[in-house]
């Protein structure tokens, strides 16, 4: 379906490496436009841990999405920083012409139990995985309003946005907040035909899990916190005999829920999880 996506422009945030990047290119590849959106920085709490994603990478991700023969407009913006996502977003659409699909994407993690965390920790979690996809959404709608002609919302939530996962209380508060933005939206956005909806991955391959920090969190007590030692730990989270799925998996979803095959899809909370939310 290399044309399903013909005519469109997607706004992503995250978009220089993980699945930020992955859904980029998977659009790109069916006909897609793409604004894409990174902070290109590490963030204090989070720099301890893992490292964010840089320049190179955004300029790797506008690289593959226009070896696929669309164009990309990129900007370095927080989205944190509303004035500075709004410009990105308006550069994009200026280029482009238009915005049709807005993927809420950027976000981080950290690990302690909850009364660990510091007012640091939870501030920067809550400001960039739930306060940013409201930036976000905010930045995008009044184009896809003014369009008039529809559009879709997505945003990255988690397994952690339908239930409680031990060690990442402010991560879990943020995706559970999320869920009920898209719930919200959806009902606000519905007469003007743009639809809502949330994804909720499980462990995904990316840098946001491919550290010391994560694997100890999975690790036996004593145990060196190896991607080894932390798989049955991972496997233990899902129905389906995974660790984690891939960013494929994961756009393979956004695809869908960003074409007409998805027309009358909105307010739902799609699992992309290896049966994790089996009930």
């Amino acid at each position: 379906m290399a044309d399903r996506m013909a005519g469109k422009v997607a706004f992503i945030t995250g978009a220089a490496r993980g699945q930020g990047r992955g859904h980029a290119l998977r659009l790109a590849a069916e006909g897609a436009d793409i604004i894409a959106v990174d902070r290109c920085a590490d963030v204090d709490s989070v720099a301890p841990i893992y490292s964010m994603a840089t320049e190179d990478d955004l300029a790797e991700t506008v690289r593959g999405v226009e070896q696929l023969g669309r164009r990309i407009v990129a900007r370095v913006a927080d989205v944190r920083d509303f004035d500075a996502l709004q410009a990105a977003f308006d550069a994009g659409v200026a280029e482009l012409g238009r915005a049709d699909i807005v993927i809420a994407n950027a976000g981080i993690v950290t690990f302690a139990p909850t009364w660990e965390f510091t007012a640091e920790q939870w501030r920067e979690m809550i400001d960039i995985n739930l306060t940013g996809v409201f930036h976000t959404a905010k930045a995008a709608i009044p184009t896809l309003i003014e369009q008039g002609d529809g559009g879709c919302l997505l945003f990255t939530s988690s397994i952690g946005g339908s239930k409680g996962l031990q060690n990442t209380g402010h991560y879990v508060a943020a995706k559970h907040g999320v869920v009920g933005l898209m719930r919200t939206l959806a009902n606000e956005l519905a007469p003007h035909s743009i639809r809502v909806n949330t994804i909720h991955p499980t462990n995904v391959q990316t840098a946001m899990i491919q550290h010391r920090g994560f694997y100890e969190v999975f690790s036996e007590p004593g145990a060196e916190p190896t991607f080894e030692n932390a798989v049955p730990g991972m496997r233990a989270l899902n129905a389906l005999p995974t660790p984690a799925v891939e960013v494929s998996d994961v756009s393979n979803a956004v695809a869908f829920l960003a074409s007409d095959e998805a027309r009358f899809v909105t307010g739902a909370t799609f699992p992309v999880d290896a049966g994790a939310l089996i009930k």
